[in-house]
């Protein structure tokens, strides 16, 4: 029966398929039941909720409830209310001509029963696909009962010459629009509460009345909502009423494994981009990028309630690719490796997408980005080579050769734009570096090794065995000590201070 779009045309001819009308929780019911049977992914590009968000959104719909999904920014709400339209049926039969979708078995409009009452079985029918039985709004302060609902249209019954008690003067808003389908309202405290009244039939009598008329018209639609937890205390509420008549409140949640944000970033992040430029990445550049989401949402500077969306790393990944991309186009390269000044090219993808408390405040939004990066990059570097904070000797032994050559007065200078070749000569020259990566490292190539080398003189700096001076564009790694005292001695001989 998957053909009937192709041959059925009228109501007659309808009948006679042996097509049976179903309700849209029904079909829903139906069509995840065979999904789950199946074995098949039911909710494509959804990664991290297989064990936690997606059985409750199916028992939810096996059950023939009305959703809400309860989370913070960036959690995928909106992309799994859409992807509920899979499971309606490829296409339905409608009333030809009705603006709801009217079912030629259960007609509902007085459009659709007119019509059948003059046609008869040569009513003609046409078919609907899923994708047209999705209904959406964003709620905003200006929604209307209208809006959703619907009103009297004085304009068309001017137009049309119709009395204003004429049930065809209503001009339908989009929930009755989208009857046989779902419909879905996202950030639902936003919506006023006398207009989340206005639902109250919806969810419970699953019918609809429109001003100045008595009637009651029975539509059939799944709803689904979305809401953010921190909505209610900041813009609004949902009213008791309308939330005892949602039947499942689903909660949603970021990723709880490095390993399942890294695959949300490579999904959704732009790095497939044109042939000017290959940019290439080593994995543990992009755990720390990961792990900045990580450690920002444990950070006492973020405000947790607001949260930190997966559209921070995703952003991040697309700023760190620019930033290798422009400088390999500045040295007329084919070629760029992302290296450690890239990562901190990321903190404009940062401090927009970070809300912070008082004390993040004072101490201003770019300097809690770079420290929530920071704390990535240690803790990532952790992962691979031994602490150079362990009191252990032999942890000592391994970075005192860096540390003695930086010592010995010398410095690195790696610029942003520093060519693949310079870059490489100046980690060449740092003493100690490439042995110390050659003994944890053993299977990068050439171009990733120098990542590696960078990677390590960076976590040395966040470790306080290396200093560090951001000018500019420029990042000049010099002995700690001799930092220090190099600050001391050009202060002025009447400052005060104390040692």
């Amino acid at each position: 029966m998957n053909d009937l779009h192709n041959r059925i045309s009228t109501l007659k001819e309808l009948k006679e398929s042996g097509w049976e009308s179903l309700s849209v929780k029904d079909e829903l019911r139906k069509n995840m039941i065979s999904g789950i049977k199946t074995g098949e992914k039911l909710f494509s590009g959804i990664i991290g909720y297989d064990k936690t968000v997606v059985p409750q959104i199916q028992h939810a719909i096996i059950s023939k409830h009305d959703m809400i999904l309860l989370g913070l920014r960036g959690q995928a709400k909106t992309r799994i209310l859409r992807s509920l339209v899979q499971f309606l049926d490829e296409y339905i039969p409608v009333v030809k001509g009705s603006v709801i979708n009217d079912d030629p078995f259960n007609p509902i409009s007085k459009f659709a029963r007119n019509l059948i009452e003059e046609k008869g079985e040569e009513t003609e029918i046409s078919w609907l696909h899923r994708s047209y039985r999705y209904g959406e709004k964003l709620a905003t302060p200006d929604t209307t009962v209208a809006d959703l609902i619907g009103d009297i249209d004085p304009i068309k019954a001017a137009t049309k010459k119709l009395d204003l008690a004429d049930e065809n003067v209503i001009n339908y808003g989009l929930i009755p629009r989208t009857n046989r389908g779902i419909f879905v309202i996202n950030e639902l405290p936003d919506l006023q509460p006398r207009i989340q009244v206005a639902l109250l039939n919806i969810m419970q009598e699953r019918d609809i009345q429109i001003r100045g008329f008595n009637i009651r018209m029975p539509i059939d639609v799944s709803m689904a909502f979305s809401a953010n937890p921190e909505d209610y205390t900041n813009r609004g509420n949902i009213i008791t009423p309308l939330k005892d008549r949602i039947d499942a409140q689903i909660i949603t949640h970021y990723p709880r494994e490095i390993e399942t944000g890294l695959k949300i970033t490579s999904q959704e992040a732009w790095q497939e981009r044109d042939d000017s430029v290959k940019v290439s990445i080593p994995e543990i550049y992009r755990e720390i990028i990961e792990q900045t989401a990580f450690e920002a949402r444990n950070s006492e500077y973020i405000d947790q309630k607001s949260g930190v969306s997966t559209r921070m790393t995703i952003t991040a990944m697309e700023q760190v690719f620019s930033s290798a991309e422009r400088r390999a186009v500045i040295n007329n390269e084919n070629t760029a490796q992302i290296r450690i000044a890239d990562i901190f090219h990321m903190i404009p993808a940062l401090t927009g997408k970070l809300e912070l408390v008082y004390e993040g405040e004072q101490e201003g939004a770019i300097s809690v980005a770079k420290h929530i990066v920071g704390k990535a990059i240690n803790k990532t570097f952790k992962k691979v080579f031994p602490d150079p904070q362990s009191k252990a000797e032999n942890v000592k032994e391994m970075y005192k050769p860096i540390t003695d050559w930086f010592a010995q007065g010398n410095e690195v200078n790696l610029p942003d734009t520093l060519s693949a070749k310079e870059y490489k000569k100046a980690l060449d020259g740092v003493g100690g570096l490439k042995d110390l990566v050659s003994k944890h490292i053993k299977d990068a190539d050439k171009d990733e090794f120098y990542s590696w080398m960078d990677l390590v003189l960076e976590a040395m700096h966040q470790n306080s065995l290396l200093s560090k001076q951001d000018l500019d564009d420029e990042a000049l790694y010099t002995d700690m000590l001799g930092s220090m005292f190099s600050s001391i001695s050009g202060l002025n001989d009447d400052d005060d201070f104390d040692i």
